[in-house]
């Protein structure tokens, strides 16, 4: 299995969502940065399950021990190694599924491909329970980030058929950021708050979930961040986004919609403040040219399918048997994992763009 990401800065998680613990390296990061456990810390809770009616039911406490890599609250050049231990475990639950794959998970391909030795306690290593140690990165990263002006935010756009409003895409500020983030159920506008838990909690009542979309935005990046071709903006960020379990799509400023513009309609004019910056005045390409950062709020939009457990019957199969059968999967599942998925995706684009940002200086 792969687990690590990066090229200057460096992390790699370990551990299974059942076992004695989970945790993070982090290798790379500058040296003598003051890192504020305690933000860390309440950065990690936001993503803490068993807090609300919408999440799963599971409560971990998430407390991060750091072991190394600080000396009198700073970075000091070895490795930070962080562990959160797993309290609230129940294996039972999961009995089933070495021989009845739940669809939409990665049960049947991690048996075939691990010949039946990877631990299917809770999805094991595939289990979302490791964006914990990803978000203890990730608020890491924001810290160093946030001492260089680069400020990192997201919001629910949307949960099945609720929809929230967009950032704007050219004047969004950091103090915007703050305020929505602050939120329990983090939408710029809380009408749609509501009316998005209440789809939730139908999805949970009927033994069913639901899916969304997370808008993000990352504000006073320099021009030039990026290194193409396999390392721009769009290639580096995809990668660690999609290794956010039930992440299915994600597009850049204007995205798919592009598609259907003139390139009269597309391209953004650029122009000079009196400052003497280039902007451009609108900003369908999101942030990002050819890979490299523009100066314009570099905007994201990452799509997160239905949690695939859930209580309903659905059509399977008995691997030792061979034949088909039906399961209806038991446990504590979230009925729809965007809400606790909003740290994440900050956290993967934290930790992203201080990789590329060490490699621009």
């Amino acid at each position: 299995m792969s687990s690590s990401f990066g090229e200057k800065v460096k992390i790699s998680i370990f551990g299974q969502s059942h076992s004695e613990v989970i945790g993070v390296v982090i290798d790379g990061l500058p040296v003598g940065e003051e890192i504020d456990l305690a933000a860390a810390q309440r950065f990690l809770d936001r993503r803490a399950p068993g807090k609300n009616a919408y999440s799963t039911p599971r409560k971990e406490g998430d407390q991060v021990r750091v072991v190394s890599g600080l000396f009198d609250g700073k970075t000091c050049g070895a490795p930070i190694c962080a562990m959160i231990e797993n309290t609230n475990t129940r294996s039972k639950d999961y009995a089933q599924l070495k021989d009845m794959p739940r669809p939409g998970h990665a049960d049947f391909t991690a048996e075939i491909k691990y010949h039946g030795f990877q631990d299917y306690r809770g999805g094991g290593h595939f289990s979302g329970r490791l964006t914990a140690p990803l978000c203890f990165a990730g608020a890491v990263c924001l810290q160093i980030l946030e001492r260089r002006g680069i400020h990192i935010g997201a919001h629910i756009l949307s949960i099945h058929e609720g929809k929230d409003k967009s950032f704007d895409a050219v004047g969004i500020t950091k103090e915007e950021l703050a305020k929505v983030i602050a939120k329990e159920f983090p939408t710029i506008e809380d009408s749609a708050a509501e009316k998005m838990k209440a789809i939730i909690q139908n999805a949970r009542e009927g033994g069913d979930s639901v899916g969304g979309v997370i808008e993000s935005v990352a504000v006073g990046l320099p021009v030039g961040i990026g290194e193409p071709m396999f390392d721009g903006l769009e290639s580096k960020l995809s990668s660690i986004l999609f290794a956010i379990p039930a992440v299915k799509g994600i597009e850049f400023g204007e995205g798919f919609g592009v598609a259907t513009l003139f390139g009269s309609q597309n391209n953004d004019s650029f122009y000079i403040e009196e400052t003497g910056a280039i902007k451009t005045k609108t900003n369908r390409h999101g942030g990002s040219l050819g890979g490299i950062s523009s100066g314009m709020p570099l905007v994201i939009r990452t799509a997160f399918k239905p949690t695939p457990s859930i209580s309903k019957n659905q059509a399977t199969v008995s691997l030792q048997k061979g034949e088909n059968t039906v399961l209806s999967v038991t446990g504590r599942h979230d009925p729809c994992i965007v809400p606790r998925a909003v740290p994440c995706v900050e956290a993967a684009m934290a930790i992203a763009l201080l990789d590329l940002y060490e490699l621009f200086k």
